[in-house]
């Protein structure tokens, strides 16, 4: 019996580890026309940015034209423009 009050311990536990470390993942990929980059917070753009937001494991079509640009902070690439918000 005491066996068995350990291994439920143990496995409540992880899956409380496992719980938490998975909110934090919260990174994706942005893309505003042919443009994206990475982003680690999901933000709600303004509408005018014109943006898709994908899952962090999305991989654009082979055939596309796609220039990934990484910028820090929160915005959004309008042409060769970074934008703040």
């Amino acid at each position: 019996m005491k066996a068995l009050s350990k291994v439920l311990l143990v496995a409540t536990a992880g899956a409380g580890i496992l719980a938490w470390s998975t909110q934090g993942a919260t990174a994706a990929i942005v893309c505003s026309g042919n443009v994206c980059w990475h982003v680690t917070e999901r933000y709600e753009y303004p509408p005018d940015a014109r943006v898709v937001i994908h899952e962090d494991s999305w991989k654009p079509e082979a055939s596309a034209s796609i220039t990934f640009r990484e910028h820090k902070g929160r915005g959004y690439w309008r042409g060769d423009k970074w934008t703040e918000w």
